[in-house]
């Protein structure tokens, strides 16, 4: 038993979702789970949309929805091509109830509406993708993944019940996939209440991993737009190179630094149960991509990871006293409060330092906050870099021509802040 996770770029269109199903119909003796995301920008364009609802901004929502359906209307009528099908139209009835949604009166905290609306991008990709694969003799069943992913109540951010997660995928989920490919989405869950929730921004990565637990699944394969898990972006970095293989460890440090091929959440689930993970190209499917798992012997390649448009705050008293113990205690507990993640702190005698994403009325707010008892100083735009198993020569050529605002080093770990 196996799990496949296709991204939003993997179903950006007509020809890429027919892509999809001919990589599904190569490995249809098997049994899998496929796990889809929202089709191409699909998600920007549903955040757009919830906040232009939220906001009461009528003829911006009206525009935005429309956008949203004609994208998915057009992608449907590239894979019907010279059919005239109904076998599509009960998506037409999905945008129904998102409308009627849309015409609601929020009466609840912007963020419950945010699931509520976002969490449809995933519904209506998986089902074009099982219907295309059905109507084209791949046969399958479309299951709602809120039906096993049971969160608690914490809207964008819904923390798993992994024991009552893993009873419903054994019990209800495994049956069904013994039988034949069944496709479901990302990113989605339900709570205690049946209301939707989400497992947090580019979350459909753990949600395979959910799955993959819950099934005790031989392998998890995530399908990308690249050739696996490369040691830098080659955009940025020309002499980029792919990794055959990666340890659990390096694998989680990567994600958690803020490599986007892998989300941070993805690798401990699969660790735990020593589920081999592969990144894979959807563009080249026989070609090998990245296996991670236990016992490799890597090599010491320097792995550079770039996370752009971050701030870097330096905090220090009005009183002049050292920032110790007490001043870090309310430190801290104003950024848990602002729900913002620190990716880099330095501590000396009379300041502190942290680097986090920029995260516009987020850090405004908190900059006030943390100015009614401190002096700030602040550097926006900026680059965190981080450079595992780093070496002098791969560390002068990233800080070449660069201004050095924050430099940390440990014996495998150098993170620089640049501008």
């Amino acid at each position: 038993m196996r799990v496949f996770k296709f991204g939003g770029a993997s179903v950006k269109d007509a020809d890429a979702v027919a892509n999809v199903a001919r990589i599904i119909q190569m490995h249809a003796g098997s049994e899998l789970l496929v796990v889809v995301s929202a089709m191409g920008k699909t998600t920007n364009a549903l955040e757009r949309l919830a906040k232009a609802y939220y906001e009461h901004a009528t003829q911006e929502k009206n525009k935005i929805y429309a956008e949203i359906k004609q994208f998915h209307d057009e992608i449907i009528s590239g894979l019907l091509k010279t059919k005239n099908s109904h076998a599509y139209d009960d998506i037409e009835n999905l945008f129904i109830e998102l409308e009627c949604l849309l015409e609601s009166e929020p009466d609840e905290a912007f963020d419950y509406y945010y699931d509520q609306i976002v969490g449809y991008g995933e519904i209506f990709s998986t089902r074009i993708v099982s219907t295309y694969m059905n109507e084209n003799g791949i046969k399958n069943r479309w299951m709602d993944a809120r039906t096993f992913i049971s969160t608690d109540a914490t809207f964008r951010e819904g923390k798993v019940n992994w024991e009552h997660t893993c009873l419903l995928i054994d019990k209800k989920l495994k049956p069904i996939v013994h039988k034949q490919i069944v496709v479901t989405q990302g990113f989605i869950g339900q709570n205690n209440d049946k209301q939707t929730t989400t497992l947090g921004r580019e979350g459909s990565d753990y949600s395979a991993a959910i799955f993959a637990y819950g099934l005790k699944a031989e392998s998890l394969t995530i399908w990308k737009d690249v050739a696996g898990v490369m040691n830098a972006d080659p955009k940025k970095f020309k002499e980029a190179v792919k990794l055959d293989e990666l340890t659990y460890t390096h694998a989680i440090e990567m994600a958690y630094y803020g490599a986007t091929v892998i989300h941070p959440k993805t690798i401990q689930p699969l660790q735990s149960r020593h589920i081999p993970l592969y990144v894979k190209s959807f563009i080249d499917p026989e070609a090998k991509g990245t296996v991670v798992y236990d016992g490799v012997k890597e090599k010491r390649i320097p792995v550079i990871i770039v996370k752009s448009n971050q701030v870097l705050l330096s905090i220090s008293s009005k009183d002049f006293s050292f920032i110790v113990e007490e001043n870090l205690s309310r430190i801290f507990s104003i950024f848990a409060e602002h729900k913002v993640r620190i990716n880099l702190m330095q501590n000396s005698a009379i300041s502190f330092s942290i680097c986090v994403d920029e995260a516009g009325e987020k850090i405004e707010r908190l900059k006030s906050e943390l100015s009614i008892h401190y002096q700030l100083k602040s550097n926006e735009p900026v680059d965190l870099i981080t450079i595992n198993n780093y070496d002098e020569q791969t560390l002068a050529q990233t800080k070449l021509n660069r201004e050095v605002l924050l430099e940390q080093k440990t014996r495998a770990t150098a993170q620089m802040v640049l501008k």
